[in-house]
């Protein structure tokens, strides 16, 4: 047989592989949309607006999330939480998002970041001491790697982490920190030599009420007001040494991958916001009537239209 025979078979093959991939839901991923797509019709949409005005995340909503698993998602089932692959994440991020994306945006951070760090490089020990927690929203998690002058470029950070006997003592400060002022488990980011590069970034659990650690400044946001965005600073916070999160000098590799995951989240978080805003356009030009008739009678309205449910779907 000739060289280009085979490869013909071949792509005929992988063609016909690709033909026979489903890329329809699961009965299980269909229902949790479906749960939480009603969750957010009845407790997030009729409250949003109101929660956007007074920039603050609505702590009575805590309980309700749990019940329904939403501050388990990514964690593994022996330590109580759900364990959802990333397909049924994201459709419960989206769905939440549809109705408010300050509260999707506390689900998702508290899941992908503080709980995803720990389900990814925590001890046994930690697991068991933090994530059941974090799973019936006893503590919500925060996640601290932003600093004043490193975003992006996470690895100027200058956040210290000092080894004092038994415990490492942290200086320094965090900002846009998500739950920054309600969390009750930090996952933190420090240095624990200044001289040596990215390889010294170490990652700690910190619990709130720690000596050393407060909350600094409230960031007044202009969008995702219903989530908490704050300031955390550390000041001689010690902690013991089984608090460090992961092996030593692989917290800035380890968040690398701890982001790579909660990216997933984000793009949910817009796809849901985008359907809210798409319904509502609906809304608007089926109700706003000139030169006589609806907008969306106008053909270039209906382009626009028809441009974001293309892109969305």
């Amino acid at each position: 047989m000739e060289g280009h025979e085979r490869l013909l078979l071949w792509l005929e093959g992988a063609a016909r592989r690709l033909l026979s991939v489903r890329f329809d839901y699961t009965e299980e991923q269909r229902l949790i949309r479906e749960t939480i797509r009603e969750f957010a019709a009845r407790e997030l949409r009729p409250h949003a607006r109101r929660w956007d005005a007074e920039g603050k995340f609505p702590a009575s909503l805590v309980p309700k999330l749990a019940g329904l698993g939403l501050l388990g998602m990514v964690i593994p089932q022996e330590y109580g939480g759900s364990g959802l692959d990333p397909v049924a994440f994201a459709l419960a991020i989206e769905a939440v998002a549809w109705g408010d994306g300050g509260v999707a945006l506390t689900v998702a951070s508290h899941n992908s970041l503080c709980s995803g760090h720990i389900v990814l490089a925590g001890s046994e020990r930690q697991k068991r001491t933090y994530l059941p927690r974090l799973v019936s929203g006893e503590a919500l998690g925060a996640w601290a790697l932003t600093e004043p002058g490193s975003g992006s470029d996470a690895k100027a950070l200058v956040t210290r982490a000092e080894r004092r006997g038994n415990r490492w003592v942290l200086n320094g400060t965090k900002v846009f920190v998500t739950q920054g002022s309600l969390a009750g488990v930090y996952v933190i980011m420090a240095r624990t030599d200044p001289d040596a590069g990215h390889r010294s970034i170490s990652a700690f659990i910190v619990e709130r009420g720690t000596p050393g650690l407060r909350v600094g400044k409230h960031e007044d946001k202009l969008g995702v007001r219903s989530s908490d965005t704050a300031e955390v600073v550390f000041e001689d916070c010690a902690v013991p040494e089984e608090q460090m999160l992961g092996a030593p000098g692989e917290g800035y590799r380890d968040s690398l991958r701890v982001l790579e995951r909660a990216r997933i989240g984000i793009g949910a978080m817009a796809l849901g916001l985008g359907r809210a805003a798409l319904e509502a356009s609906l809304a608007y030009a089926r109700e706003r009537r000139a030169f006589g008739q609806p907008i969306a009678e106008f053909q270039a309205i209906q382009w626009m239209l028809a441009d974001m449910a293309t892109e969305l779907d």
